[in-house]
């Protein structure tokens, strides 16, 4: 009975656990679920070894949009939108 106490707190503290493969696939989305509410992480093992190992995500700052990342670095020198005295090649005769 003890170690079932023991179980449940390392489980409920956070502490690592590790849970053989075939148990985790049979309860993958409920330790998915205890991992995001209570914190802590398991380590899936095969044959004893350890394969991998499921935490919770750490939050990430949200992704922004690539429109208007620049906004506000851009300064305007003078008239942008007036034609100016020069003559193109492209619009003479020649």
């Amino acid at each position: 009975m003890v170690a079932k106490a023991k179980k449940r707190i390392t489980a409920l503290v956070g502490v690592s656990r590790e849970v053989p493969a075939g148990e985790f696939k049979a309860r993958c989305l409920a330790m998915m679920d205890r991992v995001r509410e209570r914190g802590g992480e398991y380590v899936i093992t095969k044959h004893g070894k350890p394969v991998a190992r499921l935490v919770p995500v750490e939050d990430e700052s949200p992704i922004h949009s690539p429109f208007g990342w620049m906004k506000g670095t851009v300064t305007v020198h003078g008239d942008i939108i007036s034609p100016i005295d020069v003559e193109w090649a492209a619009t003479s005769d020649e």
